[in-house]
């Protein structure tokens, strides 16, 4: 099968709700304790559209393999041109390109709206997505000791960037 890439739609936001919430329920990938559904998942996506923020989904066939989109870094007028990107895979997906090409068209969809920077915040303990961010361009450029919470105990945060 093919790997497409592909606005996210309508359709998708049930099962890319069930992506965010494994990471919420079971991992340290997400800090959040709050588990989205399909409703809660569409308004997001729905938010960033209304910006001019791309939101894409990888599939293979009719199988859901994730999904990646951006926002503004931070809400302050400064920062218009510095986005903050997430991508969110199963655990199916792994080592399939599909991270790869995610991030290629948020990259691509950040550049043709002229933005500068995406940043990546990523939980210290994910060695494999900071791997992931290495591998693609982005450069480790702060670690914040112990600024998250979850499971009962604190959690660093590296923040890892890529110029466009």
């Amino acid at each position: 099968m093919t790997l497409t890439i592909r606005p996210v739609a309508p359709r998708d936001y049930a099962p890319l709700a069930e992506i965010f919430s494994h990471y919420v329920r079971e991992t340290t990938v997400s800090l959040s304790a709050v588990e989205k559904d399909a409703a809660t998942m569409g308004a997001y996506f729905e938010a960033r559209a209304a910006l001019g923020r791309g939101s894409f989904v990888a599939e293979e066939g009719a199988e859901i393999l994730g999904y990646a989109t951006y926002d503004q870094f931070r809400p302050n007028d400064g920062y218009r041109h510095t986005m903050e990107h997430t991508v969110m895979l199963t655990a199916a997906a792994a080592g399939r390109g599909a991270g790869r090409a995610l991030m290629q068209a948020v990259e691509d969809h950040a550049r043709a709206a002229g933005q500068h920077v995406l940043v990546g915040a990523i939980t210290a303990d994910n060695a494999a997505s900071i791997g992931f961010h290495q591998a693609i361009g982005f450069e480790i450029v702060a670690r914040m000791p112990q600024v998250g919470r979850k499971f009962d105990r604190w959690h660093d945060l590296v923040i890892m960037q890529k110029i466009l």
